[in-house]
């Protein structure tokens, strides 16, 4: 029987390979096939499909559709989403800053607060200041916007507790908000 022409070639690739070549690299390099193999779905990829879905809009709270940043003495001013009190900017202090004769707590608690301006995040800190008796402030100053606010044994997310722990008069006055930082 005649050999065909793809026999021979076979054959000779076959001989090739095993006289240049060792079992123990043929399994050498298989094992580093089969180990490296299940990085390649990590590489970095265009992926067609990604790129068409749009991100999801963000689901905002009633306070984040209705907050402002132009007016920091309103209710809806967006560092306001977690206040429990009356709003320093109405009795002489500053959105973060006490009036004069008060002190500011040493302890607060926090929320994080949507502002409408650049769509991010931000961590706040509100902190009571203590040391006078409360301000006579209008009732618009008034706020209790209690936004994504945490139980009370969450003590550090919750605003109905008077934070005028470690100062020298535990005398509510009225509460500040300082960004502390931007949320992730």
């Amino acid at each position: 029987m005649p050999v065909s022409f793809l026999d021979t070639l076979g054959e000779t690739v076959t001989r090739r390979l095993a006289a240049r070549s060792s079992r123990r690299g043929v399994l050498g390099r298989m094992g580093a096939v089969m180990a490296t193999a299940p990085a390649f779905p990590l590489l970095p990829v265009s992926r067609a499909q990604a790129e068409s879905a749009p991100p999801p809009a963000p689901v905002l709270t009633d306070f984040e559709r209705r907050a402002q940043s132009t007016d920091p003495a309103k209710c809806t001013y967006w560092r306001h989403c977690a206040i429990d009190g009356i709003l320093c900017g109405c009795c002489g202090g500053g959105v973060h800053t006490c009036p004069p004769g008060t002190q500011p707590s040493p302890v607060s608690w926090i929320g994080t607060c949507r502002n409408p301006d650049d769509g991010r995040s931000y961590v706040i800190a509100y902190r009571d200041c203590c040391g006078r008796n409360i301000c006579a402030a209008p009732k618009a100053c008034d706020c209790n916007t209690a936004d994504r606010e945490m139980p009370i044994y969450r003590p550090q997310a919750s605003n109905d507790i008077i934070w005028c722990f470690g100062t020298t008069s535990t005398a509510y006055h009225c509460s500040t908000a300082a960004i502390i930082g931007q949320a992730s």
